[in-house]
């Protein structure tokens, strides 16, 4: 069974789906003037259409890694994420402090999810 890319550029892919799991590349805000959950809330969206472009959605996440540039803002990352999450369908989650690519952006969130079963 092959793998399918989505979105790819000469670096990167920012989709890649093989036997029946869909695989995001890291998402960043596009407005990092935005503070930590206004970014949350931007990345989660710009989730949402690549699950549906790739034929699933956040009901069946299966795992999910979130980097913050600074703890003190955690909590607010958590109450956007709270609010997205499926009730009842939480993915497993790790979440870490980490120097992020541009200074700017305070949240990136790379997924893991299943395709629905036909």
């Amino acid at each position: 069974m092959g793998v399918t890319y989505q979105d790819s550029n000469i670096r990167m892919s920012q989709v890649a789906i093989h036997n029946g799991t869909v695989y995001l590349a890291g998402q960043v805000p596009t407005d990092s003037t935005a503070d930590m959950r206004g970014q949350t809330e931007q990345v989660l969206a710009r989730i949402d259409q690549l699950l549906a472009q790739a034929g699933t959605s956040k009901e069946h996440l299966v795992s999910a890694q979130i980097w913050v540039t600074s703890m003190a803002e955690f909590d607010q990352m958590n109450q956007a994420w709270d609010a997205w999450v499926v009730p009842g369908r939480p993915p497993v989650r790790a979440a870490v402090e980490a120097k992020l690519a541009k200074p700017e952006w305070k949240v990136e969130i790379m997924v893991i999810a299943a395709l629905p079963e036909a």
